[in-house]
């Protein structure tokens, strides 16, 4: 196929889908041991070079290892996490309240990557009918830094069960920059095998074919081949 000629070699594939399929969302597993400064600037590099609506590139990397600033940032952790299992009744009550949700404390380092809602602008090419493509951007500046971080051998953790205006008031954020994802960095001593959540029982992965559509909602895809090549596919949890 005329295409072949711009995809990568078989061993460069391999470890592309290798850090795709094996990332995790570490919480336990962090080990001391410090992130040399050469490693993590792979990694922001990795994160800034991320695809941005109008290029506006809207992301900036708080790095956090100060520990009074991480136990404030835990205590708020503490509050939201006591809410959030009220949610829940019972046995998955009982399951929740086991789940370890966090590395704040544990993890070498904290890294708040932020959204500047104002950077590019009033008009920003490309922003003016989905005013959020900023959030969404900066969420592919996380998503580049997590398939970095496992390549790397470097566990990564979103704490997402936190209040997000006190956590601006920690961060000293200005008022047009929102913290999108606080996340723990670190050495690992293992990645799981399965992600954490589908290990526990919380949550399975869905089947891929179940959520292919067509031209339209429920609509089967027009190449009846599909089918069988997902089904071809190797086996991932």
């Amino acid at each position: 196929m005329s295409g072949d000629r711009h995809a990568f070699s078989e061993t460069e594939r391999a470890g592309l889908y290798r850090a795709i399929h094996e990332r995790r969302d570490v919480r336990a597993q962090f080990l001391p041991d410090p992130i040399p400064p050469e490693v993590l600037a792979r990694l922001l590099e990795a994160a800034h070079h991320a695809p941005s609506v109008g290029f506006m590139q809207p992301w900036d990397f708080l790095l956090i290892d100060d520990r009074e600033v991480r136990e404030r940032v835990h205590a708020i952790f503490e509050r939201e996490n006591a809410k959030a299992a009220e949610a829940h009744t019972g046995e998955r009550g009982a399951l929740y309240r086991r789940l370890k949700l966090e590395g704040i404390l544990e993890s070498p380092l904290n890294l708040c990557i932020t959204c500047d809602r104002s950077r590019g602008g009033e008009h920003v090419l490309g922003r003016q009918s989905i005013v959020d493509m900023d959030l969404f951007s900066t969420c592919l500046a996380v998503q580049n830094l997590w398939l970095a971080a496992r390549a790397e051998g470097i566990g990564v953790g979103w704490v997402s069960i936190l209040d997000q205006q006190e956590l601006a008031e920690v961060l000293g954020l200005p008022e047009n920059v929102y913290p999108l994802a606080y996340l723990c960095l670190g050495y690992v001593d293992e990645f799981l095998g399965r992600p954490e959540l589908a290990r526990a029982g919380w949550r399975q992965r869905l089947p891929l074919a179940d959520r292919i559509h067509g031209n339209g909602w429920q609509t089967p895809p027009t190449d009846g081949m599909l089918s069988s090549a997902i089904d071809a596919l190797t086996p991932h949890t």
